[in-house]
Order: C-alpha cells, then sequence, then structure tokens
C-alpha cells in the first residue's frame, strides 16, 4: 500500500512543479515523501493579499484512498476558523483543517495541487452557514470593515512571523 501511496505522491509532486501557481509552494520535509510543508500567499486584491500562510501535510499510507491530514501553522481571523486555532474551518485545536474534500467528500481523484488551490479560496469565500468563529461570521455579514481590518491585522503578523523564521 505504501508503495503505491509514494508513486502517488510523486505524481502529484511532479504535478506542483510543473503547474503550481506562484501564489502556492508545496514539497516534502527532509525527504520525507509521506511529511510535506506548504506556503500559499494571500489572494492578490483581497484582504488576505500578502499573507504568508504556511500548512503541514501529512499522508497516510493509503494515500489517495484516505485524505491528507492538513494543519495550518500559521494564525487566521476566518468566520470558518476560530480566533485561538489555527485553523480555518473548524474548532480542532490542533491546527487540523476540516474541509469537505479532506473529510467525507473525498476522492482518490483530488491531489495535492487540488487540496492547497482549495484551501486558498477558502480563505475569501467563506462558509458562513457553519462557522466556527462566530465573532468573525458576525463581523463578515455584518460589519466588513472591521472584519477586513481582523484579517489585515492576521496578515501582518504571518509577514512578521515569515521574516522570523528567514531572519534566524
Amino acid at each position: 500500500m505504501a508503495r503505491d501511496a509514494t508513486k502517488r505522491l510523486m505524481l502529484d509532486l511532479r504535478k506542483l512543479q510543473e503547474d503550481l501557481p506562484e501564489s502556492i509552494c508545496a514539497s516534502p520535509v527532509d525527504s520525507d515523501i509521506f511529511r510535506w510543508q506548504a506556503v500559499i500567499l494571500g489572494p492578490d486584491n483581497t484582504e488576505w493579499e500578502g499573507g504568508i500562510f504556511s500548512l503541514s501535510l501529512t499522508f497516510p499510507d493509503d494515500y489517495p484512498n484516505k485524505p491528507p491530514r492538513v494543519k495550518f501553522l500559521t494564525r487566521i481571523f476566518h468566520p470558518n476558523g476560530t480566533k485561538n486555532c489555527f485553523n480555518l474551518c473548524s474548532v480542532y485545536q490542533d491546527g487540523s483543517i476540516c474541509l469537505d474534500i479532506l473529510q467525507n467528500e473525498w476522492s482518490p481523484v483530488f491531489d495535492v495541487h487540488g487540496i492547497l488551490i482549495s484551501i486558498q479560496s477558502l480563505l475569501t469565500d467563506p462558509n458562513n452557514r457553519s462557522p466556527a468563529n462566530n465573532e468573525a461570521a458576525k463581523l463578515y455579514q455584518e460589519n466588513r470593515s472591521e472584519y477586513i481590518r481582523q484579517v489585515k491585522r492576521v496578515v501582518a503578523e504571518s509577514i512578521s512571523a515569515a521574516e522570523s523564521v528567514l531572519n534566524s
């Protein structure tokens, strides 16, 4: 099973190298094809622009039949995330992302490229029907300028965090 997963992950990596937007990068950690790190930049012309958001991806031995575990490592302010948690779409304290395609909608046709694109698009297109952060959801719906101010604060934090990593 792990051999099939390794083969598929090598294909995913090749696709990323050939067809990934400049706003996303991902690669295995220390040559471990089952552990990856990724960076998603906030989409241009949005309140997320300039943000540098780090993620970890951990793939099971039976990938692509089972989805990877994806975690945000960078703090965000989002209707589908919590203020004290580093995730987009759920309340998980460990930062795990609860995105449909990583859970009950998973299919082996999804690859790393599609996962990262989906997460990036979720930044600007939150699911307000099922908020995990009620404060962010309320601001998003009722006081968009304050919501944008909060997002920009988190974007600035992400830039500072990235700069401190680069300078260390």
